[in-house]
């Protein structure tokens, strides 16, 4: 596989985590080094071919936004540069781009899940039962209308190779308490509530988005993880947005509908991906990265 697919090749830091795209080594008690591959997954399977230039693509999406949201909550960035942690300039430079050192959290068992649009399994589920993971909504809507409010519908996190569990917030106060369950809750909103305005204003509908977060040593809750990306998010061009149909996207979605088109039963291994359906994604992620992060729009 190359290097892009695995990081064999950092043999300086033990490796301390494998997630489905990120890996994480331990620098000391305090700092991690988190490296983003270019390996795709899709319901919650890693696909064996990996998306040409993807980490770097999801680092820079990511930082763009952690220092957008600086100022709604503090985050695992540390400012360290990598080269200051890999001894090898070689492979310093080869991992810049798709790597960050950050600070060692403890990691809250929640993928924190925010819905403004009605789409994906928030879409079947309505379907099925008039309501969004057990959250009641208005009848009649349509696939890809918008929310009549924004959902937090958290799903428990799994390892890699297993599935999500969605589950109502009283089971993730069960998990973490009522305080810091509100909390997550809260910030969750609120970081979407600010993303939504940011890329409407330059013609991409956020449909929906999950969050990651940690506490430090003193209780204190940061954004870590990933933050508001194509393998995160659904983004779609508001120019091509109608409800009652299935939008494009900029993100994993091209290659969730053509999975969904093959005989597979979405457990490991993964079927290979066409080239075509590869070069198409890769280019959706840069237009996404692109469009988001280019300087601000004078509203």
């Amino acid at each position: 596989m190359s290097p892009a697919y695995n990081t064999e090749m950092i043999s300086s830091l033990p490796l301390i985590h494998q997630g489905k795209v990120r890996d994480c080594f331990a620098i000391d008690d305090e700092h991690m080094l988190i490296v983003a591959s270019d390996r795709l997954s899709a319901f919650d399977v890693v696909l064996p071919d990996p998306l040409p230039g993807k980490g770097a693509l999801l680092t820079r999406i990511s930082n763009f936004w952690f220092g957008q949201t600086a100022g709604i909550i503090r985050n695992h960035l540390t400012g360290i540069a990598v080269a200051d942690v890999v001894d090898d300039p070689q492979l310093a430079d080869l991992l810049h781009e798709r790597s960050v050192v950050v600070r060692r959290l403890k990691p809250l068992p929640v993928e924190a899940i925010v819905r403004g649009y009605l789409t994906g399994s928030g879409w079947k589920d309505y379907q099925r039962s008039g309501a969004v993971c057990g959250i009641t909504i208005p009848a009649g809507l349509q696939q890809a209308d918008r929310l009549p409010r924004v959902l937090f519908t958290p799903s428990t996190k799994a390892a890699a190779g297993n599935h999500d569990v969605n589950v109502d917030f009283q089971a993730i106060v069960d998990l973490i308490g009522e305080e810091l369950a509100t909390k997550v809750r809260e910030t969750s909103i609120e970081i979407y509530e600010f993303a939504k305005r940011h890329a409407i204003a330059r013609g991409i509908i956020i449909a929906d988005t999950k969050f990651e977060f940690g506490l430090d040593n003193e209780g204190r809750l940061y954004l870590m993880d990933e933050v508001l990306t194509p393998d995160s998010s659904r983004f779609w061009p508001l120019d091509s947005w109608r409800p009652g149909t299935s939008p494009p996207s900029y993100d994993k979605q091209y290659v969730r509908d053509y999975l969904e088109t093959l005989d597979w039963n979405k457990r490991a291994p993964g079927p290979a991906l066409p080239a075509s359906v590869i070069d198409a994604t890769v280019k959706k992620y840069e237009d996404a990265c692109t469009i988001l992060t280019k300087e601000e729009v004078k509203e």
